[in-house]
């Protein structure tokens, strides 16, 4: 009987989830070929409520999606007896191969700093370190070059203020896909927040893949690299031969 009375008590104190998202994609698989220099993604869903919208602060939303995470190692060259010789080096656990955030507002407007440290969204965020040895006294500025020279790529990005957020209800945004996406399984995250906090969150997942000669020439690389070398230097000598053939044509005439 007290049982049952204390489960009753935990249930009608839990906080109900008065907004919750409703999502779709434009697709949720995207295929690498060989002619793939890559796509749009199209993200777009609506806030469904039970009950009107509050009259309190502004409803926002982070859109984010995270490509498959994958241990790295950063090494600062130096330039020693006129030669560039690696120096020191620092192991980062895990770092998003692409990672894009696209928010209603400015990031730090709309998502406070305890937040992002519960739910890791920004991209400093996203990349966990073990941590640096001893002799390195200036680790984070690792962490920043490798933010920096994907960003640079297009692999990581920040775009504020490009979700399109009508009525706080219907909601939309477009993120760049790069060429030289990593095969795998990319989350896709959207945060609705007031006040800096999170109120409501949604996950879900696109799948990645190569296909045809694209995904034979990969996998023949990792399962036979000594074929794929063979095959390799094969095309490379007929290559040659055939542009030397060719010029020799022309040369005649």
């Amino acid at each position: 009987m007290y049982l049952r009375a204390l489960l009753l008590l935990l249930i009608t104190a839990l906080p109900l989830q008065a907004e919750e998202v409703v999502l779709g994609m434009s697709s949720d698989t995207i295929s690498i070929t060989t002619s793939f220099d890559g796509s749009e993604l199209l993200i777009f869903g609506a806030v469904k409520r039970e009950e009107p919208i509050p009259s309190e602060d502004t409803l926002e939303v982070i859109i984010a999606v995270q490509g498959p995470k994958e241990p790295l190692t950063l090494r600062r060259k130096e330039k020693k007896f006129g030669i560039w010789i690696n120096a020191d080096a620092v192991e980062i656990d895990l770092a998003p191969s692409f990672y894009a955030i696209s928010t209603s507002g400015p990031f730090g407007d709309i998502l406070s700093e305890v937040e992002d440290l519960r739910h890791k969204v920004s991209i400093p965020r996203a990349i966990r370190s073990v941590g640096a040895p001893m002799t390195v006294t200036d680790s984070q500025s690792f962490t920043e070059a490798l933010i920096r020279i994907r960003t640079n790529n297009e692999l990581y990005q920040l775009n504020e203020n490009a979700v399109s957020f009508d009525e706080q209800t219907l909601f939309r945004t477009s993120i760049a896909l790069p060429s030289d996406l990593t095969e795998g399984d990319y989350k896709t995250r959207i945060l609705l927040t007031r006040s800096g906090k999170v109120v409501s969150s949604f996950e879900t997942e696109l799948d990645v893949r190569k296909v045809g000669l694209e995904k034979f020439l990969f996998d023949l690389s990792r399962q036979q690299p000594l074929v794929y070398g063979i095959l390799s230097l094969t095309i490379a000598i007929l290559a040659g031969w055939g542009a030397s053939a060719i010029f020799q044509v022309f040369r005649r005439q």
